[in-house]
């Protein structure tokens, strides 16, 4: 199969970026998308070339690191994979790609199609675990939990951070990615002490770090990777607002004291 590529080029996140085009020819149908650009670093290297910037690291579909958007799509148009999990069958012989970074204000280019998603971990940081003792897994294992509850606390579990959520989103919201964060915590006993403020604190660092809020269109839900469904956002919000009301008459009652 040949393609003609039109790929972002930038050599830092201080210079100015473009579209450049590549050829590549006699790629298997069977090549992953990354094999295929490793086809063409190779060509590049060899040509005494600067081989185009990706991230990736497992190549399973599990690490979340392989954020391109292809063809306007993030990780491409193949619904519920990751761009290392797609391969060139999905595209016609002779196809121009168009390859582009995950573009958010949140996530500054670095080179390439390389951009730094360290503010989703600072979401994280800022909330996103248990802190209080639960003790060991022994201890766990005896809590009954719901399997309505369990099973959707591991639906949103499945989020691997990938970012393909602020990539879709028109806004460059990620409270598809806080909302499950939050869910698959809050839904279990461990995360029920700490549920309000986690919410507060992950909402309010996403505000800081420049994401924007929900647009309602669902493309979060239809381009995930995982498929997350947008009832965590709902559910997020639910937390947040009740968080919000609670800790307000818990001031007025501290203040009339």
């Amino acid at each position: 199969m040949n393609f003609t590529l039109k790929i972002w080029r930038q050599k830092s996140a201080a210079e100015k970026g473009g579209m450049v085009s590549y050829d590549v020819s006699e790629i298997s149908s069977d090549s992953s998308f990354f094999e295929m650009l490793d086809t063409l670093n190779k060509t590049l290297i060899d040509s005494g070339g600067d081989p185009v910037a990706f991230d990736h690291d497992c190549r399973e579909g599990i690490c979340g690191t392989c954020s391109l958007y292809i063809n306007g799509r993030p990780h491409g148009p193949v619904k519920g994979v990751t761009t290392c999990q797609l391969h060139m069958r999905s595209f016609k012989d002779g196809e121009t790609i168009h390859i582009e970074p995950w573009r958010a204000k949140a996530f500054p280019v670095i080179k390439d199609l390389i951009v730094d998603r360290s503010a989703l971990d600072r979401v994280i940081q800022a909330g996103g675990y248990v802190s209080i003792n639960t003790g060991g897994i022994p201890d766990a294992n005896t809590i009954p939990v719901p399997k309505e509850r369990s099973d959707a606390a591991f639906d949103a579990a499945t989020c691997i951070g990938c970012g393909a959520c602020v990539a879709a989103c028109s806004n460059a919201a990620a409270m598809l990615f806080i909302g499950a964060k939050v869910s698959h915590l809050a839904l279990l006993p461990q995360g029920e002490a700490e549920a309000s403020r986690r919410v507060q604190k992950m909402v309010a660092c996403m505000d800081e770090l420049g994401f924007g809020n929900c647009s309602n269109t669902y493309a979060c839900e239809a381009e995930c990777p995982k498929g997350i469904s947008v009832v965590n956002i709902a559910r997020m919000n639910r937390g947040f607002l009740g968080a919000k009301l609670l800790s307000e008459k818990e001031k007025a009652i501290r203040d009339s004291l």
